[in-house]
């Protein structure tokens, strides 16, 4: 076990004393996060303001989509394996490993 007792922090941003509970810590401790220098509504704040590009709404999903934003993916191109067209993929192609474009894709999951 990390900590046996809860510990009173301050928030680096509103300067607001908050208690950092013994499990909070344990939790920390697990997964070798250094611990919070900001209370959880200083965080929240953050969070939503990061996540949601400075735009209104927003944190954790309001009944949309799924999960939550994380910003917009990376794209790489490929030669499609298949057709020989031009294709986006959310992945670094590698050597070796077939790419296929969304149409192809489609035909190769069906394929199965």
């Amino acid at each position: 076990m990390y900590a046996q007792s809860d510990r009173t922090l301050s928030c680096a941003d509103c300067h607001q004393e908050f208690v950092f509970t013994a499990s909070e810590q344990q939790f920390y401790a697990d997964r070798q996060f250094s611990e919070p220098r900001r209370c959880p509504s200083c965080r929240a704040s953050r969070k939503a303001a990061r996540g949601n590009g400075g735009s209104s709404g927003g944190g954790y999903s309001s009944g949309g989509g799924g999960g939550y934003d994380r910003g917009p993916r990376e794209m790489f191109t490929a030669t499609c394996s298949s057709c020989g067209r031009e294709a986006q993929v959310p992945f670094r192609p590698t050597s070796g490993k077939p790419v296929y474009c969304s149409d192809c894709f489609t035909s190769q999951r069906r394929s199965y």
